[in-house]
This record gives C-alpha cells, sequence and structure tokens, in this order.
C-alpha cells in the first residue's frame, strides 16, 4: 500500500547524519555479503520512516531491490501481515520464485497450484513458511543487493514477530539488510514486543539505533527549511520550541501556522486527536490524573497532584504508574512530567471550561499554603488569572514581576508587570491589593521594556505614566521619558524638548535629587542637539548632585562632561572622568548608569586606536550587564555589539561571532538588529556569504531605526558581492547605503569607509568593463559621487573632535582606491601608506591593503616586494580564518608564480581540481548534469556534488554565476 508523502517528504534530509552513516554503512556491508539487521527505535512522528525512505533511495540508486512491509494498528490482528505485503510486491516481477515455494500460498493464497488439504495443511507447519521465506530472500540475495524494510514492528501480531525472529537469526552471508523500525514510547512495560527486542540485541548481526529528537539548532533548521520563507523567524522558532524536535509535530504545527496565519494556533486539530486516541486507551482513573496534572502545568508535585486529583493514594499510584507505562508521564525528582509538551496541551484543551477554573482554583489554593517559595507568584499568578480571582492574580503579578526583576529577568518582569496592568481597571481598590501605585506599576512596565531592549514598548509605557502622573510623580515621569525617547537614534530634539518641560516644573523647587536628576538628564540632551550652553548646564547638575548627595546624578553628569571634553580634543581628561564616573555608579548601585559609562570608556579608547583595551572594557561591561539582566537594555546591547567590533577589528573572530549569536529573531527589537548587524563583517570575513546574505536581507527594512544598521549592513555587503565577483551589485549596495546615512543623518565620519568601499567596486567594475571591452558605463559618475561624500565626511566633527587611527586609515584607503580607477591596481605608494595606516591594529584591513598592494606592485614589475606583501597577507588571512581572501590572495600568487608559504608553484590554477575544473567548463558549454556525466563516465549525482563544491568555492548561488565568476577570475579559458 503506498504511502501518502508528508509534508517534510519533499526536503532534504535534516540534522540526521549520524545516523544516515551508520545505516549506508551496513547497507555497504551487506552488499559486501555480511548479512545485518538495524533495528529503528524513536516517539512517533519523529522521522523514522523519513529515515528509512532516504536509505530505500540510496539502496535503489545502488541497484538494490528494496521491499516494504508495514503493520497496522488498527487492532484487526492479520497475521503476518507485513510479509503478505513484501510478497505481494514480489507477485509481478517473481512470480517463479513464489510459485516454487508452496508454503508461501498461507500469505498469499492464490500462489497455490491447487487448494491445500487440510492434511497438507498441516503437514506444512509454521516452521516451512518460516523457511520458504528466508529460502526466498536468500535466493533473490543471491542476485543482487536485498533491503528488506519492516515498519512499525510495535503494532505487529505475534506470528510477524515470530518470523522475523527467524529471518534475523539467521542472517550470515546473505547480501541482505534488514531494517525494523518500531515507537519507542508505545512500548508498556507488558508489551509484548520488549521480549523480542531483548532477544535481537544479543544477536551478532544486529544493532540496535535509538532516534532522538532533533535537538534545537537543528529542529529550528528543520522547521526553517519546511517553511521555504512562508514564515517569520520568530513563528519558525516558536514551531521549533513546541515541537520538541519531533518531526511530525513541527510539521503539523507548521501546517496549522500557515493556514491560521497567526504565531501560536494552538494544538491542531489533526495532531490532538493523535494525542488523545493514546490517552483514550487508558483506565478512567489514569485519564483522570492526567486532567488534573494538564491544569498544573508540564510539571507537577505529586502532593498536589494528590490534592487536586481527589483520590486515595492506592488509587492514584495505580494511575501514575499506568500513565508511566504507557510513556504518557515521566517521573523526575519527586515530580511527574508529561513526556511532551503538546501532550499536555491537548489533554488540557479537551478540558470542559468548568473543569478547567475548578482544577485551576485547587492548585491556586494549594499554592497560597506554600509562602515564600521560588517561582510560587509565578504560579499563584497564572492559577489566580485562569480560575478568574482577578484580585489575586493582581497581587501575585506585582510580586511575579519583582521576583523576576531579583532575578535578571526583565522580559518576564515585564509580563508578570503588563498582566497587572491589564486587569487593574477590573479590580476593585486595585492599589490595597498591588501594593502599589498605578504610576508605579506603569513606571515599572516602562523599566522593565527597556532592560528587556523593548525600547518602543518601553517609551509607550513612560508616556502613558506622564499622562497619569501628577506633582512630583510626573516630573520624575517626563525625565524617565526624555530618558527612554534619547536611546532611539534621531529622537534627540524630541527628547530634548520632553526634559525641557520637566525643568519648567522644578527649576524653582528647592534643591533634591529629582531636581538633580533632570539638571544632568538635560546637560546630557544639550550636548547631544549641541545646544548651546550646555557645558554650564553640566556644571550647574554635577554641583547640585553633589549637595543633594546624588552620586547615580553625579555618575551621569561626568559622562556627559567626559564626552563633552573628548569632543574638544582632553582626550584622556575625558578617560579619566569615566573611571570616576563608572565606579561612582557602582557606588550608588545605579546599574544603567554604570553601563553608560563602560560604554563610554570602550568607545574612547576604541576611537585612539587602543583596541585591545577597548575589547577589555566592552567585555567587562558586557559581563556586568548579563550578571544584572541588563545585557537587552540599551546600554546592554550596544556594549554587545561594539565588543563584536572590537574583536572582528582584533581578529578574534571566533570572539566576534560569539558576541554577535543571538537568542532568537535578529530582527525582534532594535537591540538585536543592531547586534546581528555587527556580526556581519565577521559572517562575510569568514565567507559564510549565505548566511550573511540572508541576514542582511532580513535586516535592509529595519535601517530607518539606527544609523548603525545601513553603516553596518553596508561594508558587509559591498565586501559580500565583491568576493562573489559581482562589483556592480556592491557599487548599488554601496549607493544604497550612503543614501540611507545622508537622509538619517548627513556627514557621518563612517561614511568615508562606505565611500572608499565603493570606489573600490567602482574600479574593479571599471577594469571589468575594460577586459569585456564593453561600452563606458556611468560607474565613474557613482565612484565620484563616492569621493564627494568621502571628503565631507572626513570633514566633519566626529566625537573625539578629529579623525582617529580608523578614521584616518579609511581616509587614506579612499585615497588608494581612487588610484584604482585608472588601471584597476592603483599606485603602491598610496597602498604602502594604507598598509602602514591599518597597521594600529586592524590585521584584516592590513592584510587586505597588502594584497592591493602587491597586485600593485606585480604591475610595476617589484615582484620581489609583491611576494613579500603576498606572504604576510597570507599568514593573516589564514590565521583570521578568512577563507576569500586567503582564497583571492591564492589566485594573484598562482597567477604570478609566487609560491606562498611551503606551497610549489605551478602553471594550473588549482584553487578547482581538475576534475572540478572539467566540469565547469562542460558547464560553460551549455551542458546539462546529465550530458556531463555521460562525457566523464561519472553520475549525475556525482556532477551535482562537484558544481556544489565548486559554487562554494566561487562564492557563486547559481551555474551561470560560478562560470561568470571564474572567466573573470582567469579559472577557465575563454
Amino acid at each position: 500500500m503506498p504511502t501518502v508523502p508528508r509534508l517534510g517528504s519533499g526536503i532534504p534530509l535534516v540534522a540526521r547524519s549520524a545516523e544516515i552513516t551508520r545505516l549506508r554503512a551496513a547497507l555497504a556491508r551487506a552488499d559486501q555479503g555480511q548479512a545485518g539487521a538495524v533495528l529503528v527505535s524513536g516517539d512517533a512522528g519523529v522521522g523514522k520512516t523519513r529515515l528509512l525512505t532516504d536509505l530505500a533511495a540510496t539502496a535503489e540508486q545502488d541497484g538494490a531491490l528494496v521491499l516494504i512491509g508495514r503493520c497496522v494498528g488498527s487492532g484487526a490482528g492479520l497475521p503476518y501481515l507485513p510479509f503478505a505485503d513484501v510478497l505481494a510486491q514480489l507477485r509481478g516481477d517473481r512470480p517463479e520464485a513464489l510459485h516454487s515455494r508452496p508454503a508461501l500460498a498461507r500469505l498469499l493464497p492464490d500462489l497455490a497450484v491447487k487448494p491445500l488439504s487440510r492434511e497438507d495443511d498441516a503437514e506444512l507447519g509454521q516452521l516451512q513458511l518460516f523457511d520458504a521465506v528466508h529460502s526466498l530472500l536468500a535466493e533473490l540475495s543471491a542476485e543482487r543487493m536485498v533491503l528488506l524494510m519492516v515498519e512499525d514492528v510495535h503494532w505487529a501480531d505475534s506470528s510477524s514477530r515470530n518470523l522475523l525472529t527467524f529471518l534475523l537469526s539467521r542472517l550470515s552471508s546473505q547480501r541482505l539488510l534488514v531494517a525494523v523500525t518500531y515507537r519507542a514510547d508505545e512500548l508498556h512495560r507488558r508489551h509484548p514486543l520488549r521480549p523480542v527486542l531483548a532477544e535481537l540485541v544479543r544477536l551478532s548481526a544486529v544493532e540496535r539505533l535509538d532516534l532522538t529528537p532533533f535537538n534545537a539548532s537543528d529542529a529550528t533548521a528543520f522547521v526553517r527549511a519546511l517553511a521555504d520563507d512562508d514564515l517569520t523567524d520568530v513563528q519558525v522558532q516558536r514551531i521549533a520550541e513546541r515541537s520538541e524536535g519531533n518531526a511530525f509535530f513541527a510539521e503539523e504545527l507548521l501546517a496549522s501556522s500557515v493556514d491560521c496565519g497567526c504565531d501560536d494556533p494552538g494544538v491542531p486539530t489533526a495532531l490532538a486527536d493523535v494525542l488523545l486516541a493514546r490517552i483514550e486507551r487508558l483506565s478512567p482513573a489514569a485519564q483522570q490524573v492526567l486532567r488534573a496534572a494538564s491544569a498544573g502545568g508540564r510539571r507537577v508535585q505529586y502532593a498536589r497532584l494528590h490534592e487536586v486529583a481527589g483520590m486515595a493514594p492506592p488509587e492514584l499510584e495505580d494511575a501514575l504508574r499506568e500513565a508511566v507505562q504507557h510513556n504518557v508521564l515521566v517521573d523526575v525528582n519527586e515530580h511527574y512530567a508529561f513526556r511532551h509538551a503538546l501532550l499536555r496541551e491537548a489533554i488540557y484543551t479537551d478540558l470542559l471550561p468548568g473543569e478547567r477554573v475548578r482544577l485551576h482554583a485547587a492548585y491556586a489554593q494549594l499554592i497560597k499554603t506554600e509562602p515564600g517559595m521560588r517561582g510560587n507568584a509565578a504560579k499563584l499568578a497564572y492559577h489566580s488569572m485562569e480560575s478568574h480571582d482577578l484580585p489575586q492574580a493582581l497581587a501575585a503579578s506585582v510580586q511575579a514581576a519583582s521576583e523576576a526583576d531579583d532575578a535578571g529577568a526583565p522580559s518576564d518582569a515585564l509580563h508578570y508587570t503588563e498582566q497587572a496592568l491589564k486587569i487593574w481597571p477590573a479590580v476593585a481598590d486595585p492599589e490595597s491589593h498591588a501594593g502599589v501605585t498605578e504610576v508605579k506599576l506603569t513606571k515599572m512596565a516602562s523599566m522593565f521594556a527597556i532592560s528587556a531592549g523593548e525600547l518602543e514598548r518601553g517609551i509607550a509605557f513612560a508616556r502613558q505614566a506622564v499622562r497619569i502622573s501628577s506633582d512630583d510623580a510626573k516630573i520624575e515621569s517626563l525625565r524617565r521619558l526624555a530618558m527612554a525617547v534619547a536611546n532611539l537614534d534621531g529622537r534627540e530634539q524630541e527628547a530634548a524638548g520632553v526634559i525641557d518641560e520637566a525643568w519648567e516644573l522644578v527649576h524653582d523647587q528647592p534643591e533634591s535629587v529629582n531636581r538633580a536628576w533632570v539638571m544632568a538628564v538635560r546637560a546630557r540632551m544639550m550636548r547631544a542637539v549641541c545646544r548651546p550652553g550646555a557645558r554650564a548646564a553640566a556644571e550647574d547638575a554635577l554641583n547640585s548632585a553633589v549637595q543633594t548627595g546624588s552620586r547615580s546624578a553625579e555618575a551621569d553628569v561626568l559622562i556627559t562632561v567626559a564626552v563633552m571634553d573628548e569632543k574638544d580634543g582632553l582626550v584622556d581628561d575625558a578617560c579619566s572622568r569615566l573611571i570616576i564616573a563608572r565606579d561612582r555608579a557602582i557606588e550608588a548601585g545605579a546599574l544603567n548608569v554604570e553601563l553608560r559609562a563602560w560604554f563610554n570608556l570602550g568607545v574612547n579608547r576604541y576611537e585612539q586606536g587602543l583596541i585591545g583595551e577597548a575589547a577589555k572594557v566592552f567585555s567587562e561591561g558586557l559581563r556586568r550587564s548579563e550578571k544584572n539582566g541588563l545585557s537587552w537594555s540599551p546600554s546592554g546591547f550596544q556594549l554587545r555589539a561594539l565588543l563584536a567590533v572590537a574583536r572582528y577589528v582584533a581578529g578574534d573572530w571566533a570572539g566576534s561571532a560569539e558576541a554577535a549569536r543571538l537568542p532568537g529573531d535578529p530582527v525582534a527589537n532594535l537591540g538585536t538588529a543592531i547586534v546581528a548587524a555587527s556580526g556581519l563583517l565577521t559572517e562575510v570575513g569568514s565567507g559564510r556569504l549565505d548566511q550573511a546574505e540572508v541576514l542582511l536581507q532580513r535586516l535592509r527594512p529595519e535601517w530607518r531605526r539606527d544609523f548603525q544598521l545601513p553603516l553596518f549592513c553596508t561594508a558587509a555587503a559591498v565586501e559580500l558581492h565583491g568576493w562573489r565577483g559581482r562589483p556592480d551589485l556592491a557599487v548599488a549596495a554601496a549607493q544604497d547605503g550612503l543614501d540611507a546615512l545622508e537622509a538619517m543623518e548627513p556627514g557621518l565620519t563612517g561614511e568615508i569607509r562606505l565611500a572608499a568601499l565603493g570606489v573600490s567596486a567602482a574600479a574593479d567594475v571599471a577594469r571589468r568593463d575594460r577586459r569585456r571591452r564593453d561600452p563606458e558605463s556611468s560607474v565613474l559618475d557613482s565612484a565620484a559621487r563616492f569621493i564627494e561624500l568621502g571628503s565631507v565626511a572626513a570633514k566633519s566633527r566626529p566625537r573625539s573632535g578629529k579623525l582617529g587611527p580608523e578614521g584616518l586609515a579609511w581616509q587614506l584607503r579612499l585615497a588608494a582606491e581612487i588610484t584604482r580607477l585608472d588601471d584597476g591596481t592603483g599606485d603602491p605608494q598610496a597602498w604602502r601608506r594604507v598598509v602602514d595606516a591599518f597597521g594600529y591594529g586592524h590585521s584584516y584591513e592590513r592584510a587586505l591593503a597588502r594584497w592591493r598592494l602587491a597586485a600593485a606592485l606585480l604591475a610595476d614589475d617589484a615582484r620581489d616586494e609583491a611576494a613579500q606583501q603576498l606572504r604576510l597577507a597570507a599568514e593573516s588571512a589564514e590565521r583570521l580564518g578568512a577563507a576569500p581572501l586567503v582564497g583571492a590572495l591564492g589566485d594573484l600568487a598562482r597567477r604570478s608564480r609566487i609560491q606562498l608559504g611551503d606551497a610549489v608553484p605551478r602553471d594550473t590554477v588549482d584553487l578547482l581540481t581538475p576534475r572540478e575544473r572539467s566540469v565547469l567548463s562542460l558547464v560553460a558549454l551549455g551542458r546539462t548534469n546529465r550530458e556531463v556525466g555521460e562525457e566523464l563516465f561519472i553520475s549525475e549525482k556525482t556532477v551535482s556534488v562537484h558544481l556544489s563544491r565548486i559554487m562554494a568555492k566561487l562564492g557563486a548561488s547559481r551555474r551561470a554565476e560560478a562560470v561568470a565568476t571564474a572567466y573573470d577570475r582567469g579559472l577557465l579559458e575563454s
């Protein structure tokens, strides 16, 4: 009976390389005359059939005969059903082999030449049937390899189990592999298959393969492959988490999500039916316990379950034992947990409304008798909400938010605070239950949102706090709103207006901590918008903070003064102030001020070219933010992003990738987007171009949110297209990025870098056009605009008052790239200056400059110096793991007959192997994979493998692009 293809059957096998390798190895041994069997176990839906389908495809490609038999769970008890299926497959192809064995008529009655008499039937017996099946498989395997697959033997009848045992115990030198699957979660302690398996695993020809669920990353990869761009990263992540690595669950959740167009569609009906069918086979008492446990969550204590289920201990224990034996519950440290969260969800969803409320109320009552236990406030809030006890839910939600904040979990704290605000209007006298005012609760929500990186939500709550507050509370609310708005790029004027409003309310009041803080934030905003009198305002704020004894406000003002000192060229004074400010903030316990100090101190060191010091500062600041649950606050994520950048510059690319690694969706909020963008240059430099391209596409719509996004993304995109041999796309990317920055913040010093990269891409286009004798393009016009924007940016006044080592190096790089516009190689002296300038600590850019310098020297016939520069560049690139640059250096060295390291110079370009070059040459002539295989006497599949490797080496995504890149780089003869 043919199977209906599942949703996942059309995608490549995901994350099962170890398992399929074992199966293929067993298949290879069987093909050499070493018969074997593999018992594949795993939970329902984990992917056993998909794995064997891949094995069957491999076997058929190798010329094997594949026979498939399936057991069914209908309860019909048909004897020998899987083997009858196998024989039915042979009826058309090998009828003589079947007719020559009369005993097989027991499985296929129409085979008998004449009806069997009762005497004949009794004479044959079961053993003759077994011998007939065994000899049939032996005969078939003598002609060619045989793969016999028997699926779902947990449903097999006793006769089929006996026949399977007979066959496996007689495996020897046949060219036969038997693959058997069964569901591990169906094998309760009294299951009849258990003793059979215990006997089979003792046989030397039998091996066991336990197929476990996907881990988190593999589950995400599976869902992403399954979704085919139909879902967002958030939806993919959510489905992967809910599936807990089960492929079938993931497929059903995905289909349901696509159908309803929502993020959380609940348990799909088809999946719920499958899950509940297992529960309905249990006794009424076991079902009652499972219903009670489902309301308690994924894990429930025995004591709580005893009270809520309302059953006597012996009866409860018998029911729990039954649930455990049938693999519905597992015993974990005096708790009973559902084997899978979706199983619990299906049972819970099936509860009646009144039953659900009653169970939750019972759990809430029990939890109230256990005060002080960690996590109980959150549980009480949940059960109170579900049992409609809103006053109790309000009090518990506020307490749960406080506990989450103490534990450094701002996202959880935000959830409970929002829940409390949601039910606030529905509770009589809410302040008496919550223990806080609505204004205070709203401020808490704003603070938690900002700490969790949800800046826009934090600002929304801050605005609400301003609307509902009065007197001193309104002043503080305005101050916090100004600080929140200031975290968003391009909103400084708005923030300044908000703090001015607070100043109008407080400037006539006597000195107070509240007034000192307003003055501190006002000075910061005056500096940010370049308003006259900012330094005087900062000095007044500092005096006020000292007078009122507010160490936190004092530290905040010291940071503002330090930034102004740095702008005036007093870099060392600024550094000293920042260290003092950091220590004051630590003393005051002002975490956000402390992180602001770490951030500015790191930037101070970075701007001076002290990359090692900067990386240490960013790393320590990030450690402090993570320790206190503020790693995704504005300063927290900025520290993370700049740590990724500093490590990239310093040559610690593994550390850079680690710093830029995200816990979830890269565009979940502004913080994750900036951190994701900060890691792009490491991705591109390492040669992970496909991953970088996907991320660039995800981040492009977010550029408007912060200037750092187009700054990071454009640099990465230009380099990516350059390594792929598409300088025209690199020019377009540079234009896109510079246009975006000019619209946001014209004249940023970061535009010098983008201008240099744009001119570099334009020079590559001009050189390609000259080599191809193409008509004059408009690329030189683009280059002229890049040069103009770079010149304007170089004249702007950066944070430190003048360009630091990095800015000066990019300015020299721009000048050197301009010299390449005429001949494609440029002026060696200009490139020497670039090499020297990046010597401040940028390993990668210095190696890349040496590559350009070597090309310019070779054009001037300075071969010895060019060889020296190539070797130095290759040493750096290999140490960094800069795969594309290593390849480019190797190409240049081979074309120039220069030896790098211990390599032997060759006439041929061996970036590609001889076979790969032969394949690509035929593809360039328009041959299909099949035609290439026929001409080179290799399989079509092998051609496909060679093409995949060729495209990976050339950074190409299509066959035509690989051919074009190979011609451009001199790897194919015209």
